[in-house]
């Protein structure tokens, strides 16, 4: 991995947010990768219930104050950073006081979903690619982890398609069991034609339910991890039917050495076929 620069976008990530298979593969993948000589930036959302002054997060005034326009309305973005204790790794988070401020990740008080849900996933999505894009950094793979970062793949191959910056990176979706129950607004597929992209690509998510989801991040994908044991029978399916180059779950003992190889003999491989 000596050298690769390996982006991870990632819903979680300890030690920020409570430990879950994403949570933990957010961190675990990237610390393998700087353990063998990799470069690694990695994103995720801030969430209101992340305590900024224990983890010492900072604002990135240089990174912050552009405004992304989601369903027609500008959002200003706020970058911040910290550093993971003990390792060389530096997560950016994308923030904004009316999507992000308040004290939960996705559900209310009550279990329900918050109904913006749908925005801030587009507004995760390009405020991690306008960033990378601040900071000139051309990612050689882009590795999502997590249904909040969903949108991501469709967004770069439609939307950013012609970015030279991410012109040879490839796109690797981890599919996990864990999402959400019930639907995002039905209004998610209007919001995301705003920007123009074309309507065969969204026909999953007339039904914004989590598996619809991950099929719009696995066709927009280069290649797909099972990030757990028990994905549902469709998803697996769906999978099958992409011929995808898949990596299989791995146990946690084990995923080092074969993410590694999927990385450099699967993923990084494709753009030598060109």
């Amino acid at each position: 991995m000596k050298d690769k620069r390996i982006l991870y976008v990632a819903s979680e990530l300890m030690p920020y947010l409570p430990e879950t298979e994403v949570s933990s593969m957010a961190f675990e993948s990237p610390k393998m990768v700087n353990g063998k000589g990799g470069q690694t930036r990695i994103f995720m959302p801030r969430f209101g219930n992340i305590n900024e002054r224990r983890h010492q997060l900072h604002e990135v005034i240089r990174l912050s104050g552009m405004n992304l326009v989601v369903n027609d309305f500008d959002m200003p973005l706020i970058i911040k950073v910290a550093s993971i204790p003990k390792e060389r790794m530096q997560v950016y988070f994308i923030d904004n006081e009316e999507y992000f401020k308040r004290k939960a990740t996705v559900v209310d008080k009550d279990g329900s979903l918050f109904k913006d849900n749908d925005e801030r996933a587009i507004f995760f999505a390009k405020g991690v690619i306008e960033t990378v894009k601040k900071l000139n950094w051309a990612p050689d793979i882009i590795h999502v982890h997590g249904w909040m970062a969903s949108l991501l793949p469709l967004y770069l191959k439609t939307y950013y398609n012609n970015e030279p910056l991410f012109q040879d990176s490839k796109i690797v979706t981890s599919v996990y069991s864990s999402g959400f129950e019930g639907l995002l607004s039905s209004e998610l597929k209007k919001k995301v034609q705003f920007d123009e992209i074309a309507d065969e690509k969204l026909s999953h998510i007339d039904e914004a339910n989590f598996e619809n989801l991950m099929k719009i991040a696995i066709d927009n994908s280069d290649a797909v991890i099972l990030g757990t044991q028990d994905i549902s029978s469709n998803l697996e399916e769906y999978i099958e039917k992409s011929s995808l180059p898949t990596l299989e779950y791995k146990y946690p003992e084990e995923f080092s050495s074969a993410y590694e190889e999927f990385y450099l003999n699967e993923v990084l491989s494709q753009s030598q076929e060109v």
